[in-house]
């Protein structure tokens, strides 16, 4: 599932490189630059279908509504996602994870984009999850996941089907990454993190703002603590010799 808006050119290159899968979904933001048409020139069997408001949370939620396949692989069109790594997201699902999680800090990961600044904001907020949540995620910001479609009716996300042009809904935004995986680790699911090398962007700049998605995420993270004090599942993380980090269910009280 591919979240887009302006990146045609991006896609010229992307899309040749994703191996065979069930389906490939695009979901557009109101393109202007002929996303779309590129898409479909590359890729004829491409589903598409445009978000209902602006920002990536809505993108991906209007993505989940739409996608058929067992698993969803969230994928961006700006060149920084390796579709190489796909099959490792698939097998870790397979061989008994309910979600996979990308990692750029973990053995075998890394990023040719972040920049200091990013990387210390992204340490502050994965730090401050962990300390109120009690998960021990390495990169809780980092937006390449993979999990069962199963999943999606349980993390209750913004209605998708309710049109606003000009306007913004919680969960909308560059936050969504973190409430998505806020709420697997609260709903008790097993989670696995991966190995990924974040790429550079292709061509253009990213609609990202450091600081003000920053101060959503921290806002999210809190709501999402004092949703937690209601839930009835927590799930446990372990390490395994591997490296990788896996959150196992189990039937906990919240505190």
């Amino acid at each position: 599932m591919i979240p887009a808006r302006n990146e045609a050119r991006n896609l010229e290159v992307v899309l040749p490189k994703l191996p065979a899968v069930h389906q490939v979904l695009l979901v557009d933001g109101h393109s202007v630059d002929g996303t779309i048409e590129t898409a479909r020139r590359i890729l004829p069997e491409i589903d598409v279908v445009q978000q209902t408001r602006k920002g990536k949370g809505n993108a991906l939620a209007c993505g989940f509504a739409a996608a058929t396949g067992d698993i969803i692989v969230m994928f961006d069109a700006d060149g920084s996602a390796d579709a190489d790594e796909i099959p490792a997201f698939v097998r870790t699902l397979v061989e008994g994870a309910d979600v996979a999680k990308g990692s750029r800090y973990t053995r075998g990961g890394g990023s040719e984009d972040i920049t200091r600044f990013r990387s210390l904001g992204n340490l502050f907020l994965n730090t401050a999850t962990n300390l109120l949540l009690g998960s021990r995620y390495t990169d809780l910001c980092y937006g390449y996941n993979a999990f069962w479609r199963r999943l999606v009716p349980g993390l209750h996300l913004p209605d998708h089907t309710v049109k606003a042009s000009d306007a913004m809904i919680w969960g909308d935004g560059f936050e969504i990454e973190t409430v998505l995986n806020c709420r697997f680790f609260l709903g008790g699911h097993r989670i696995v993190e991966v190995p990924s090398v974040e790429k550079s962007r292709i061509f253009g700049e990213s609609n990202l703002n450091a600081i003000r998605d920053g101060l959503r995420v921290l806002r999210t993270i809190l709501a999402e603590r004092a949703h937690a004090r209601s839930t009835a599942r927590r799930a446990v993380i372990e390490e395994t010799p591997a490296g990788a980090r896996i959150d196992h269910r189990a039937a906990r009280k919240a505190a």
